[in-house]
């Protein structure tokens, strides 16, 4: 059973905190730290990265059921990451942040300015302009332009707001528009304004910096 313990020092999480502080952990890391250890077939940074891809399929929210499917996930690892979870939901909740610049919204995103895999994000307004729920769209979706608008607007419709605004990570250079994010942008805003739900912008975004299409003048 391979635990944190047979990762070089240097590479341990928890040695990183000590060193760099929680802020410069992956949430793989983060994962890890909390499951201890792998088991006789994936190794414990392996088996944090398939509960990380677990959580990311459901929008964030841990299900027991679904993480026990994962092959060195039995009912004691997965209920310490769904009560992780849930102490954090309860003690720092993004839901009703008053979003007045894009910055506001930064800290909203930052799990996914590191991601290999570009991520699709909608955030939901009321009309206070207070963020009521942040979730994935889509992961790692190479043709954006394929993306139908249902998909955008249907958890927003649900959550009965006025306004959205879209996200997504640029895994590797710099965090331009591309030809499909401006494509995919009109597209959205268009069927935004038949629905009655603002698109307030679309910010591109990664660890060199982040991009509002609004201020390239892409969207009105």
């Amino acid at each position: 059973m391979k635990r944190i313990t047979d990762i070089p020092e240097i590479d341990r999480p928890r040695e990183k905190i000590k060193v760099k502080g929680v802020k410069h952990l992956s949430d793989q890391e983060l994962l890890a730290i909390l499951l201890g250890m792998g088991n006789a077939k994936y190794d414990v940074m392996v088996l944090a990265d398939k509960v990380l891809k677990c959580l990311e399929a459901n929008s964030g929210v841990p299900v027991l059921e679904k993480l026990q499917q994962i092959d060195g996930i039995g009912i004691a690892k997965a209920a310490t990451i769904v009560a992780a979870v849930e102490f954090c939901r309860r003690r720092i909740r993004p839901e009703g942040i008053k979003v007045r610049f894009i910055a506001d919204i930064i800290p909203l995103l930052s799990n996914y300015a590191d991601r290999k895999q570009e991520h699709l994000i909608c955030i939901s307004m009321n009309g206070a302009q207070e963020v009521i729920a942040t979730r994935v769209v889509t992961i790692g979706l190479a043709d954006k332009t394929l993306i139908h608008p249902r998909e955008v607007f249907a958890d927003p419709i649900t959550d009965r707001a006025t306004a959205i605004i879209l996200a997504h990570n640029h895994p590797n250079g710099i965090p331009n528009p591309s030809p499909d994010d401006i494509i995919l942008t009109q597209k959205i805003a268009e069927a935004g304004k038949t629905l009655g739900i603002a698109l307030l912008d679309h910010v591109i975004f990664n660890q060199r910096g982040s991009c509002s299409m609004v201020e390239q003048g892409y969207l009105e």
